[in-house]
């Protein structure tokens, strides 16, 4: 378990993934503080509505900003004194990043490159870095192990997360830093961001418009619930902080269960009673064919065990997008 006594820094804090690991954390009894920039890339009420509810559960430190702003983020260091660093602030999607790959570019890249500094210059030796399955490309082998090196991302997007993965190696090669790299797969549950499949399906689904299908529904996703990859990064923490320094490793966190688009849309029809409206649209560029993690690196490690079907998490997500649709979004939450 995370200890009481840890200062824990969340970089995107205010975000889908982010503002559930808070929770976790808070309950647990850790200090925490949050760094968020509340970029419109999605609504920023949104992320104010997440970290209003992740008051709740505690209080927060909030420092309102941007990654690559480097006095910013000495401020933040300064003030707080993380003892760990989990990175999940990104510049996030495949197909944006085709339109601005250089904007993809520096916030991902050089903002971990800033964050990295600034632990390095405390001595914060233990920093947990966000990834993604994307960084397998197309014609990796499934299920897909960390163990392959020889991996061509398709995307910008794909190309900044293993870029930064090259960089937390040689931060803890050279200053003797215990870096967890995570590839999450296809992460849902309450809070996801409203561009993802299963929240846009369910809206449109519910709104009882067409659904845009990209590709013959083929493509297969290892859809992976919150509470499964929040468990993941807590694991990840503690195996950092357990280590005399010095060591960057690379850990899949999936559901291990690829499935289908047409069954996603299928599953989702079940969990709304909505029919859905196909609308039948070729691939789009970037996207790949499969994601398939192979997990028993994360299981012998960390501990890591999905345990939350498929069909179970889209009802609780069903359930939140109910209820929170008809909240209005507050937009000085957090403030």
């Amino acid at each position: 378990m995370i200890s009481c006594s840890e200062n824990i820094l969340i970089t995107g804090g205010a975000g889908f993934i982010g503002s559930h690991l808070a929770e976790a954390l808070l309950r647990a009894g850790a200090c925490v503080a949050v760094m968020d920039n509340f970029d419109s890339f999605y609504p920023p009420a949104c992320k104010r509505r997440n970290l209003q509810e992740v008051m709740q559960s505690g209080q927060v430190m909030l420092f309102e900003c941007d990654i690559r702003d480097v006095d910013g983020v000495d401020r933040a260091f300064s003030q707080f004194r993380p003892t760990t660093v989990i990175h999940l602030a990104a510049r996030a999607g495949v197909r944006p990043s085709i339109e601005e790959p250089v904007l993809y570019e520096q916030v991902n890249v050089g903002g971990t490159y800033i964050l990295l500094e600034a632990a390095r210059r405390r001595g914060i030796r233990n920093f947990v870095l966000a990834s993604s399955s994307s960084v397998y490309g197309e014609g990796a082998p499934a299920p897909f192990r960390e163990d392959n090196h020889f991996l061509r991302p398709i995307s910008p997007y794909a190309a900044s997360k293993l870029a930064t993965e090259s960089i937390a190696y040689t931060y803890a090669h050279l200053f003797g830093m215990n870096i967890a790299c995570l590839r999450f797969f296809t992460v849902y549950g309450p809070r996801q961001r409203p561009d993802l499949a299963i929240h846009k399906f369910t809206r449109l689904l519910e709104s009882g418009c067409e659904i845009p299908m990209f590709g013959d529904g083929t493509a297969g996703r290892d859809y992976t619930y919150i509470d499964d990859i929040v468990n993941g990064i807590c694991a990840a923490a503690q195996w950092c902080s357990g280590h005399p320094g010095g060591v960057c490793e690379i850990f899949n966190l999936g559901n291990s269960s690829p499935v289908t688009l047409n069954a996603l849309l299928s599953a989702l029809e079940n969990a709304t009673g909505n029919s859905a409206i196909r609308k039948r649209l070729p691939p789009q560029p970037g996207d790949v064919s499969l994601t398939w993690a192979d997990i028993d690196k994360a299981s012998s490690i960390l501990g890591y065990q999905p345990r939350t079907r498929l069909s179970d998490g889209l009802s609780r997500f069903v359930h939140w997008y109910r209820t929170q649709a008809r909240k209005p979004l507050l937009t000085t939450a957090g403030r």
